[in-house]
């Protein structure tokens, strides 16, 4: 009988994620034509008059002339409000807006600070994009460095199918990551690097992660 209730639980909280995750698509937009100079608080300017945004995440390669991105409404009516500005001057290029077939990605939330002391941790993080691929650990650890304050730990990552990597650079200092935070626009080996501040901290690798 416990078992049956179980997996009825299971039935029931799959059909609650699923009815979150089209409530969810339902109050999103995709904006697409976006100038490369625009950023989420340009595009999140744009459409506040619409209703209240509650994520805004803007996608696609940051040399790319145009990208994309999802805006989230708190409800329906923003994002119905926010498709009567498809074709507004936003940069150089009138945006697109249709409605969105997919919810914004939520952060794994299993990444997200567990305690006070990860939380004090992320306030001296920063989430790096668009680096280099010729970059090395060390080119990442002596550029932040020498503008920003100490690094006490740095996470490079990338693979062979994407053309640049992301890392994530936690500093002794938190005024670090806010000066860090100013480095976004700045070359870095031949690109220029895009910082914001992070949303996870680096936590250290566990003994398997780091034998494989």
């Amino acid at each position: 009988k416990k078992n049956s209730y179980n997996q009825g639980r299971r039935r029931f909280n799959g059909r609650s994620i699923r009815a979150r995750r089209e409530d969810s698509v339902r109050r999103t937009v995709y904006v697409s034509d976006i100038d490369q100079h625009v950023t989420e608080e340009h595009l999140a300017a744009l459409f506040i008059n619409c209703g209240q945004v509650v994520d805004c995440r803007v996608c696609g390669d940051p040399h790319s002339v145009l990208r994309f991105a999802f805006i989230e409404f708190s409800d329906e009516q923003g994002a119905r409000a926010a498709l009567s500005l498809a074709g507004t001057m936003l940069g150089y290029y009138p945006v697109r807006v249709l409605p969105s077939k997919t919810a914004i990605l939520p952060v794994n939330p299993t990444f997200l600070p567990r305690s006070e002391d990860e939380r004090e941790m992320c306030a001296r993080t920063v989430y790096c994009t668009n680096i280099d691929k010729e970059v090395s650990h060390t080119d990442v650890k002596v550029f932040f460095e020498s503008i920003c304050g100490e690094v006490s730990r740095l996470r490079l990552l990338g693979d062979h199918v994407h053309s640049t990597r992301i890392a994530f650079v936690e500093f002794v200092m938190a005024e670090s990551a806010i000066i860090a935070l100013n480095c976004s626009g700045m070359i870095l080996g031949t690109l220029p690097v895009r910082v914001s501040p992070s949303k996870t901290p680096v936590r250290p690798r566990s003994p398997r992660a780091m034998s494989q």
